[in-house]
């Protein structure tokens, strides 16, 4: 009865595998990772993306600018500015990055990205697939590192999500068998595995965290998060120093907020879709999705943003000037890092945690009852200059 659509879907399916299986390939002959003291010149993409997006990404670019005056005026660091990455543009060359603005990309060591649109169901933009994970595949950023810190809570976490496989990989080529059947894939590969496996136990070892847990929904998802899991056990024997526990997501996100039992995470490794997802919820933790960045990482690039949509609500609204942009700046701090200037990137960390935590001279409310994102912007620097730049 069927028989026409199976033959089509089981055509575009073997194209599916033929792709994966020609990008396992290409992982493996990637080489080591870019040693940036060794580097004549940084380049430092600057992305604004839509909605809120350029207006929190310059003020992060502001800030990192006065962080690396000095730099800059010597010729080590260079900022470059992209500005193609906006839905308009993306929808016009009908793909999730044009092909100029990805050639921009790639000229570049790091970028900092700004939020940017991705259509869904309903909207007037056409299926393109999200500009992140086009930027991730084609980059190969396969770990996204996100940290939540709440002292006083008791919450140091870091958690490595896998950023190029699991249910994100190939989001946007599923196949409508029927007008009553639709499916979609999950990829895990070996490679992909074990590369984010021994990046968090390498960071828990390296920062003396004694916990790295691993979350799966392997008993139901038996195949994919299955070979996720053994995987990283596996990789977690190669560190005996480091306890390795298992837990699927769904205990995962109960347990992130029971007091006694969250102290306990230290380190977590992840799929795709889960580590989306919980990452959101750990940031609640520390003031909400606004003020948690994120760092996408792989061996030749990397890639720095807010974990936070493009908000287009608050542009309808007339309130991008009130954006907050505790996101990208926290996204800055990690791309100091990165890029081997760790005493900046704790000035900065530090001048943040006052101006958001303690101090709180300004707050921001995304309305005209808060500051702006330019001044809190002045805010910061001002304080960063005050503990001693």
């Amino acid at each position: 009865m069927y028989e026409a659509q199976i033959k089509e879907a089981a055509a575009k399916y073997e194209a599916l595998l033929r792709e994966q299986l020609e990008r396992n390939e290409r992982i493996k002959s990637i080489g080591d990772f870019t040693d940036y003291a060794k580097l004549d010149k940084i380049i430092i993409g600057i992305c604004g993306g839509d909605g809120i997006g350029p207006i929190i990404c310059k003020e992060a670019e502001r800030v990192l600018r006065y962080m690396l005056a000095d730099e800059v005026a010597s010729g080590k660091v260079e900022f470059k500015e992209i500005d193609g990455l906006t839905i308009e543009n993306r929808v016009a060359a009908n793909k999730a990055i044009p092909d100029d603005v990805m050639e921009e990309l790639k000229a570049c060591h790091v970028i900092l990205k700004g939020p940017t649109t991705t259509p869904q169901a309903g909207d007037p933009w056409p299926n393109i697939e999200s500009a992140n994970v086009a930027m991730r595949k084609a980059l190969d950023l396969f770990c996204n590192l996100r940290p939540v810190k709440v002292p006083e809570e008791g919450i140091d976490w870091a958690f490595f999500r896998e950023n190029t496989e699991g249910a994100y990989a190939v989001g946007s080529k599923g196949v409508n068998v029927t007008d009553e059947l639709a499916t979609d894939f999950v990829v895990t590969t070996t490679e992909g595995t074990e590369r984010i496996a021994r990046l968090a136990y390498n960071y828990a070892r390296a920062n003396g965290k004694d916990r790295v847990s691993i979350i799966t929904k392997a008993n139901i998802i038996k195949t994919t998060d299955g070979k996720f899991l053994s995987i990283c056990k596996k990789i977690g024997e190669e560190y005996p120093e480091i306890t390795t526990d298992e837990w699927y997501i769904d205990i995962t996100t109960a347990k992130l907020i029971d007091p006694k039992r969250r102290r306990d995470f230290k380190v977590f490794v992840l799929p795709n879709l889960y580590g989306d997802i919980i990452t959101d919820e750990a940031a609640e933790f520390q003031g909400g999705v606004g003020t948690a960045g994120s760092a996408n990482i792989g061996k030749k690039y990397a890639m720095f943003e807010a974990i936070h949509g493009s908000a287009p609500r608050m542009i309808r609204e007339g309130r991008g000037a009130y954006a907050d942009p505790c996101s990208m700046l926290r996204a800055a701090v990690m791309l100091l890092s990165h890029i081997g200037y760790v005493e900046k990137a704790n000035a900065l960390e530090a001048a943040l945690d006052k101006c958001m935590l303690t101090e709180k001279k300004l707050t921001i409310t995304g309305r005209d009852d808060g500051c702006t994102c330019s001044e809190f912007g002045d805010y910061l620097m001002e304080t960063v200059e005050a503990l001693g730049k």
